[in-house]
């Protein structure tokens, strides 16, 4: 089954790569999208501030079911433990999703940062910081780590302005 996911920023991006993105991101260097359109509407209002540019969407159809029978992949569905080790060995430039071709799961944004971020510099404890996180929705990212993957399953629509 093919699903619509989207891609927040300030370019058009027909032809997305994998390995041109910032390291040590939530969950690695790759090509990331979300099935939540504010949520790539917020992102891409967000870099717009920052570039002094037009916010962009692009839209594609990703085919999540082939990629989930032949790829790598880590899901993780809630604010747990195995994410939040995730995200700190990601951050810490650990690189945790090199054993992987494709990660979903929350978004460690503004919402639940201040948390991860107490716990990485020990200043609360797991079972505080899980605390803290079950109190948030997770929202949902998804990073394309394997360029095949991106290549032959994520199919480029169009591109949209916001506003």
């Amino acid at each position: 089954m093919k699903i619509t996911v989207y891609h927040g920023g300030t370019e058009c991006v027909k032809a997305p790569l994998c390995h041109i993105g910032r390291p040590n991101l939530d969950f690695g260097q790759g090509f990331y999208v979300t099935d939540i359109k504010e949520q790539a509407c917020r992102w891409a209002v967000t870099m717009a501030a920052r570039r002094k540019a037009a916010p962009l969407i692009n839209v594609y159809q990703l085919d999540r079911d082939a990629i989930l029978s032949e790829a790598r992949c880590k899901i993780f569905m809630a604010y747990d433990m195995e994410w939040l080790d995730f995200i700190v060995a990601s951050r810490s430039g650990r690189n945790p999703a090199k054993d992987y071709d494709y990660v979903e799961g929350g978004i460690a944004n503004d919402r639940v940062i201040d948390t991860v971020n107490l716990y990485m510099a020990n200043l609360i404890g797991a079972d505080m910081a899980l605390q803290r996180l079950a109190l948030h929705q997770p929202n949902n990212q998804i990073c394309i780590l394997n360029q095949s993957l991106t290549d032959n399953y994520l199919t480029y629509e169009r591109t949209e302005p916001i506003g």
